[in-house]
């Protein structure tokens, strides 16, 4: 690939986990809303949840995620006090026959939770909600919070993905970015998971890390490849540190240019392909028996705000402090700071600060946008069928960024706007095309490569 080429594609843009974004959410959308919506989840409906474990024993300078560094635990048992209430407040007011078909703890480091308190709070979410038999229970790992205790309740609660946070095994690289984790401590927590009956492992790997090579890069990748995961989740690290002080820690000038970033991205994405993983969007890889390359296989890939998903339901609940939920009307999130979100909970139960409710030409774009990132291309009949009198629009803007398209990243035939394979890797940058909010000034983002 040209360098100039990557260079123009690379602007900052959104990572597209959700439309609109994140930084147009506003309290206009707040309790009142979020109650409506609660209350209008249909009894047929399937629903996701999403659990929030905003801590962890270090924090690791790379991190963009709401958490914060505790040694004590003390914090955290306050807080999953807290958040016992708000699955209690949640459960009474969704109908008990809507079924949970998925279930994520994320964080922070759900890990962290001691063993009991991991098996009350799964208990906790059985008793207000009614889960399917098949509910897929993923739980983000980290293997210095691990032992076997931990590793019998995690088996307790029913884990069946387990996605471990790996990132970069080159120690120089795991110094940078204040995560120290050797290749053995991995292994072992993958080995003890999958003796416990754990039918998935995700790996989480980062390219674009301070002094980060491609050498280095390789060497991580063939450790990984070596673990038999089912799924690879290939990101970029983003550099957001206006956003998250803590990056500050890393120096801007031990980072890998943008031309650099792009050749350790397509070099993983080489060696994951050559072991027979298959490519699922921008940065995603399986088995070609696993769920998630089946659903991309067959059109059903989705994204959300844990990135691609086979996840059917269209309701996903988001619980705990700054945990976003996504429903037909609209998202919501929670208060982010946690001493405010227990205030709130132990007021009213729930802790929705702010969100964002959807108009049609939202739900159009979000629909192109999606398809772009999940499909790499999106239909002008379908849309046009789904939003009779709204689709010309980006239809009209499709058409006009093929007309401009000199580089070659994407096509029009037979009334399906698809980017070629010289464009994928720049589908973030695509999609922009379709973000009538962009140019508005709010949010800044990473590169988008």
């Amino acid at each position: 690939m040209d360098d100039a080429l990557i260079l123009k594609h690379a602007n900052p843009v959104p990572r597209y986990t959700s439309y609109p974004t994140a930084p147009h959410f506003s309290e206009a959308v707040g309790p009142v809303d979020y109650q409506s919506w609660l209350g209008a989840i249909g009894p047929d409906e399937a629903i996701s949840l999403y659990a929030h474990v905003p801590y962890c024993d270090r924090l690791c300078w790379f991190c963009a995620c709401h958490t914060k560094q505790t040694l004590r635990y003390d914090p955290v048992a306050t807080y999953l006090t807290g958040l016992h209430r708000e699955i209690a407040e949640i459960g009474g007011r969704v109908s008990r026959e809507a079924k949970v078909t998925a279930l994520h703890f994320g964080g922070g480091s759900p890990t962290l939770v001691r063993p009991d308190d991991l098996i009350a709070l799964k208990r906790a979410f059985t008793d207000h909600f009614t889960f399917a038999a098949d509910c897929e229970i993923s739980v983000e790992m980290d293997p210095n919070d691990l032992d076997e205790a931990r590793h019998d309740a995690l088996a307790g609660i029913g884990m069946t993905r387990a996605s471990f946070g790996i990132q970069d095994f080159d120690p120089v690289v795991q110094k940078a970015i204040n995560r120290i984790q050797t290749f053995e401590q991995t292994r072992d927590a993958i080995e003890a998971s999958r003796v416990r009956g754990v039918h998935s492992v995700n790996c989480d790997v980062l390219y674009g890390l301070p002094y980060q090579s491609l050498q280095s890069l390789e060497r991580t990748m063939e450790a990984v490849l070596s673990l038999d995961p089912d799924r690879v989740a290939l990101f970029g690290y983003a550099h957001v540190p206006w956003m998250k002080t803590h990056q500050k820690m890393i120096p801007d000038e031990s980072l890998p240019g943008i031309v650099e970033r792009f050749a350790q991205m397509s070099r993983a994405a080489e060696m994951l392909a050559a072991a027979g993983y298959e490519s699922i969007g921008i940065d995603h890889f399986a088995k070609p028996d696993d769920s998630l390359a089946r659903a991309s296989r067959e059109g059903r890939l989705r994204r959300n705000f844990q990135g691609y998903t086979d996840d059917a339901a269209e309701t996903l609940v988001g619980l705990g402090a700054s945990a976003i939920g996504q429903f037909r009307q609209g998202y919501v999130q929670n208060m982010p700071a946690t001493g405010e979100y227990l205030r709130h909970v132990e007021n009213t139960g729930l802790a929705a600060v702010r969100g964002y409710r959807f108009t049609p030409d939202d739900t159009l774009r979000a629909k192109v946008i999606a398809d772009v990132m999940c499909r790499f291309a999106f239909s002008f009949a379908e849309v046009e069928e789904a939003f009779p009198g709204l689709a010309g629009a980006v239809i009209e803007e499709a058409r006009l960024f093929r007309a401009r398209d000199v580089d070659g990243l994407t096509t029009i035939e037979n009334g399906v706007f698809r980017l070629t394979e010289r464009g994928r890797p720049f589908a973030r940058s695509v999609a922009a095309t379709f973000d009538a909010y962009l140019g508005n000034g709010r949010g800044r983002h990473s590169v988008a490569v």
